[in-house]
């Protein structure tokens, strides 16, 4: 990987291979997302590489992560590394939908839920419900549910907003990249900030 683009797109020289840098979200978005969870305990589903992560702990009081493949927990733990942040953040290995894991995890005040979603090709259609994502983002989502209601659940801008009408109330934003939309962020409970639609852009120069 070519490392200014690794720093321009996470902020640090981080170690990142082809597929966590387009799989891993942009330091702008997840600074942005991650001051919703100012002095709380987070669950995080889904570390990857650890650059959400990274962003998380630097807001919250303390991040619960889990990571169902060991080598990307690996990459991550290195990453949290030269963050310097590891006071703050306890790694799980495994799948965060089954009861033991999540049996682990303490109490907590929040989560941040972003499933793996990198599946395409011709004939792939993007959805929610009967979800495809890696944990499926429906199931994962209930799951989560019984920890805490205070959730932020992170969506391909590909899905039919319809699938997500009959979910709890929630704050539906968009994140813009040069006004083409990179990402759905479904917010609930104490997270969301309104009601209803809202947007967040980033214009490169």
């Amino acid at each position: 990987m070519d490392i200014e683009k690794i720093i321009e797109k996470f902020g640090k020289n981080y170690i990142a291979d082809d597929y966590s840098y387009i799989m891993g979200i942009d330091i702008r978005f997840s600074n942005h997302l991650a001051q919703r969870f100012i002095g709380r305990v987070v669950l995080e589903t889904c570390s990857g590489a650890g650059f959400t992560t990274i962003s998380l702990a630097t807001y919250a009081k303390h991040v619960y992560s889990v990571e169902i493949d060991k080598s990307r927990l690996e990459t991550a733990k290195k990453n949290i590394q030269i963050a310097r942040l590891e006071n703050k953040i306890t790694f799980l290995n495994g799948d965060v939908t089954m009861t033991k894991i999540l049996d682990l995890i303490p109490n907590i005040d929040a989560a941040f839920i972003d499933p793996d979603w990198a599946t395409t090709g011709d004939n792939h259609v993007f959805r929610f419900l009967n979800s495809n994502t890696r944990p499926p983002s429906d199931k994962l989502l209930e799951s989560i549910f019984k920890k805490t209601l205070n959730i932020t659940i992170i969506q391909p801008p590909y899905i039919d907003r319809a699938e997500f009408k009959k979910l709890p109330s929630h704050e539906f934003e968009i994140l813009y990249l040069n006004g083409n939309p990179e990402l759905y962020c479904l917010h609930f409970g104490e997270l969301a900030l309104l009601k209803g639609e809202s947007r967040f852009d980033i214009l490169d120069k």
